[in-house]
């Protein structure tokens, strides 16, 4: 019966970066059960934020970028030996726990995450995040502009008004009436990043008699992370 799992032994190409991009599964129904707050809930957020971190320390990727129920992991370290059935099963399961026991709360379906793997090079990285970051964006002023049109008219009313606008003009909507989204969290409009940091610390070398400093890394959570470039990830080590 071995020979019918004929999908387990696919792997990733050897000696090569991948991206695992985790994505809630009708997470939009999970946020009617939920009564999530509109357009963002800071609670959400968080729990997003400690998932990213346990699979950070679970997998030790070089980095983890999450907004709205999206997360991708960048990985150098390729887990279960490139196995591609077996790094989508596991991550996506572990994600799935991770948020039930960060939660802490009653729900009505178990919610769950989908995944795929992405082989990536070293040249397409920062094109990659900066793709998703885009999409960050977009998805917070359509939030933002669903919200307010949803406080003026009716959901189908609102739905089919914000379908027919572009970016920019539901960004100046929300502008004209007093909605200016340069003031929104930096968190909401970039998302967040998970990676490792350095931190200084200084000791005393009792043979020698004197202070000496060394540095040890750290998990950081970026709730302020700037636009994606170059610069960024050079100086945080994802980039070389």
């Amino acid at each position: 019966m071995k020979g019918y799992e004929i999908y387990s032994s696919l792997q990733v190409p050897k000696n090569s970066k991948i991206i695992v991009r985790l994505d809630g599964r009708s997470f939009h129904s999970l946020a009617r059960d939920l009564k999530l707050e509109k357009p963002y809930d800071e609670r959400f957020y968080e729990v997003m934020a400690k998932v990213c971190e346990d699979l950070f320390k679970e997998f030790s990727p070089i980095f983890v970028y999450t907004f709205s129920d999206e997360i991708s992991l960048l990985l150098d370290k390729i887990p279960f030996e490139g196995r591609i059935e077996k790094i989508n099963s596991v991550i996506a399961s572990f994600a799935a726990s991770s948020f039930v026991m960060h939660y802490d709360t009653q729900f009505k379906k178990p919610p769950a995450f989908d995944s795929r793997v992405i082989p990536i090079g070293d040249d397409d990285v920062l094109k990659y995040f900066k793709w998703r970051q885009d999409e960050s964006w977009r998805n917070c002023v359509n939030s933002h502009g669903i919200s307010y049109l949803k406080s003026i008219h009716s959901n189908s009313e609102a739905n089919d008004e914000i379908n027919g606008m572009s970016l920019s003009d539901v960004h100046e909507l929300l502008f004209e009436n007093g909605i200016n989204l340069n003031n929104v969290e930096t968190y909401k409009k970039r998302g967040i990043a998970v990676y490792r940091k350095n931190r200084e610390v200084v000791g005393y070398n009792k043979k020698e008699k004197i202070n000496q400093t060394s540095y040890r890394s750290y998990v950081f959570t970026d709730w302020e992370i700037p636009i994606f470039n170059m610069e960024f990830f050079t100086e945080i080590g994802v980039i070389k």
